[in-house]
């Protein structure tokens, strides 16, 4: 009896109960009390565990008891408490008749089978419902039988007294499983909190931690901008007032942690929620939103710290399911350049819709090890990874024949700008003809969807890296307009960059700011859009659902962001200040933009059914060029004449020129990195 106590309450809360097996329990004062609680508490959690037959009696016995106490309540409401001897026999006749009604109909309508503790409103609803259905048939069994005649009212009353009593019942033991994990999580130390944003995320929120008794929070209140909610209470925990306030309650209630329940907030809010609570000292955490909390776990384990990503003010993405699932649902699916950032996260959002077959490319050894081994665990019979470059033709036509595809998600790709400036011919070798052995491979096996993963530095290309992804968009256009291609779809969706992707400005800065700095930029107004890796494959998968062939689609990358304001928000998500790390610019970079852009003329896009892809204007005269100059841009990078190779991609893609600054901008000298850090990639 101890042990089950002790492992329910803390020794503190329950004391002692018995000293020895053989000992009687003390009954004086409290420790009675705490005897009796905790033998209740034992009872109630002991509950779920009784087999079915006996957790359905006793359902049944309570039901009985219930019904009978609203049908004789009825009679004594409608006769003052003082029920005519007159009616005794109509009474008892009537008793078996409604009992015998609603048990059964409870029976079918499977009214027994909910789980009391988690009772909600819509549980609560179908008890209506229930009643409602019981009480017509038994008027109707009155009605037609002519069994028993009963005051009209009766039949309200006991409608009435039914809902509230078997309700009633119903949400007491919610009530009382709360209050009790409450009385529980009461032992420990617990912290403070204030909750920003009294929305639908920080209900669920206060929902959440009221339930979990392992949480060490106690909410103090909200805060929140809308003057409409000021002083209003949610489950009991007030608005107090506004957020720029929060020092002023956090000190007054000693507040030790500030939780974000800010799912939709702009990027200038989240920054300015940050910067107060920052300057309030406490700890910071955030909670995502519940279309995210959706996909695993309790609302409550998905609090963290609050992270670069939170300050981008982008919302949720909303899918469309069910062209997904009919995209990717028991398809093949090849991806390349699986060990990637984009890849891996790619192989993992389509493991998510049951594919038959996920085959992953990747011409790089470790990355591909990581990754599957991640994945094997739950989907070990469904993965086949291949070590093999996209450049190797047979080793690709091998792959095919094994496993032929029904869809290709293409990122394997060369990205780092200024190593693709200098090695011209393997950015060719790799992005172009790479892309040419797939859509080969895709046109022949008759693959029927073929997604290319792009990027923003394709329009107006001003590194080999983006003009090489300029070929490889138009490569897809023109390989979805040959005669030849009967079935396969081609796309290519163009996107900025992502935050954490391997090699690119937040690992390095996050690396730069361990090592004390300084954080090295390349100048004071570059700018770049950024997303993060799950957003941006998320739109992908859904623009190859949407793609009808021959599609450049465009992501909404938002707005644009300063690297230098990216810079220092890390250096202040550190819990650092720009006095502890330095910001330097070391000039731009060959082949480098100072800005990028996603389309050629934004005005000139078309909409799609999601509102946050779009679609570029079809181009032909960039197509009509391959067939000029491809076979000898091919032919100078297997000869290795990086000179020729530039010569060419700048006559294949006319807009292809050297980075152009604006106006009122010099470009700066290149300074030295100190402490040997490194320059920042923004590819």
């Amino acid at each position: 009896m101890r042990e089950s106590c002790d492992r329910d309450f803390p020794p503190s809360m329950i004391g002692p109960i018995f000293e020895d097996h053989g000992e009687k329990a003390k009954i004086e004062g409290k420790s009675m009390t705490a005897t009796i609680y905790a033998w209740w508490v034992r009872w109630f959690n002991d509950l779920p565990a009784l087999s079915q037959p006996v957790r359905m009696a006793l359902v049944a016995i309570m039901h009985v008891v219930l019904f009978s106490a609203a049908y004789l309540g009825s009679f004594m409401l409608r006769f003052d408490f003082g029920i005519p001897e007159l009616w005794f026999e109509t009474v008892w006749k009537g008793l078996g008749l409604v009992l015998g009604v609603k048990l059964i109909l409870f029976g079918a309508l499977k009214m027994y089978q909910g789980w009391w503790r988690y009772v909600s409103l819509y549980d609560l609803m179908a008890l209506f419902r229930a009643l409602l259905v019981a009480e017509l048939v038994f008027i109707m069994v009155n009605v037609l039988t002519g069994l028993i005649t009963l005051p009209r009212s009766i039949y309200v009353i006991d409608f009435g007294l039914s809902l509230i009593l078997v309700g009633g019942a119903r949400g007491s033991l919610r009530l009382m499983r709360e209050a009790i994990h409450a009385g529980k999580s009461k032992g420990g130390q617990q912290q403070n909190v204030i909750v920003i944003g009294a929305g639908d995320t920080g209900e669920t929120l206060l929902r959440e931690i009221s339930k979990n008794r392992n949480l060490p929070y106690k909410p103090i209140g909200f805060l929140d901008d809308d003057p409409r909610k000021l002083g209003l209470k949610i489950h009991n925990v007030s608005v107090l007032g506004r957020v720029d306030e929060l020092k002023s309650y956090a000190d007054k209630h000693n507040v030790s942690t500030v939780i974000i329940a800010m799912p939709s907030a702009t990027r200038e809010q989240m920054r300015r929620v940050v910067n107060v609570a920052k300057e309030t000292g406490v700890e910071i955490k955030i909670l995502p939103a519940v279309e995210t909390m959706l996909s695993g776990g309790l609302a409550t384990n998905q609090l963290r710290e609050i992270s670069l990503s939170d300050l981008l003010g982008r919302a949720p993405i909303r899918l469309d399911m069910q062209s997904l699932g009919t995209l990717l649902q028991g398809r093949r699916v090849m991806v390349t350049g699986a060990g990637g950032s984009i890849g891996s996260e790619l192989c993992r959002q389509v493991l998510r819709f049951a594919p038959a077959e996920l085959i992953m490319v990747e011409r790089a050894e470790t990355p591909l090890f990581f990754i599957h081994r991640e994945l094997r665990a739950d989907h070990d019979d469904i993965i086949i990874p291949h070590v093999a470059s996209i450049c190797d033709a047979d080793r690709m036509r091998h792959i095919f024949e094994a496993h032929p595809p029904d869809v290709i998600l293409h990122a394997a790709a060369y990205k780092h700008v200024p190593l693709m400036e200098a090695n011209p011919c393997e950015a060719v070798k790799n992005n172009i003809r790479g892309t040419e052995v797939l859509t080969e491979l895709a046109i022949k096996h008759q693959v029927s969807v073929c997604v290319l993963i792009s990027t923003d530095k394709a329009v107006n290309p001003t590194s080999v890296m983006g003009a090489t992804k300029r070929i490889t968009e138009l490569l897809l256009m023109a390989a979805h307009r040959r005669e030849d291609n009967e079935v396969t779809r081609f796309c290519a969706v163009r996107f900025g960059n992502v935050l954490g992707s391997n090699g690119s400005v937040v690992p390095i800065f996050t690396e730069q700011i361990r090592r004390g700095g300084p954080i090295t930029v390349t100048h004071p107004e570059m700018t770049r859009y950024f997303m993060t890796i799950p957003e941006a494959v998320q739109l992908v998968l859904q623009a190859g659902a949407l793609g009808e062939g021959g599609e450049i689609f465009i992501l909404d990358m938002g707005e644009s962001v300063k690297i230098a304001d990216l810079a220092r928000d890390m250096i202040r998500l550190s819990g650092l200040s720009s006095e502890d790390i330095e910001v330097t610019f070391t000039g731009i970079r060959p082949g480098e933009k100072l800005f990028e852009e996603l389309a050629i003329n934004l005005d000139e896009m078309d909409t799609t059914r999601h509102d946050k892809i779009f679609v570029a204007p079809k181009e032909s005269e960039g197509v009509d060029l391959l067939d000029e100059f491809y076979d000898r841009l091919l032919a100078v990078a297997d000869l290795g004449d990086d000179q020729a190779a530039r010569e060419l991609l700048k006559q294949m893609i006319p807009t292809y020129h050297s980075p152009q600054l604006p106006r009122n901008v010099v470009p700066l000298r290149k300074k030295q990195p100190t402490n040997e850090t490194q320059t920042s990639d923004h590819a």
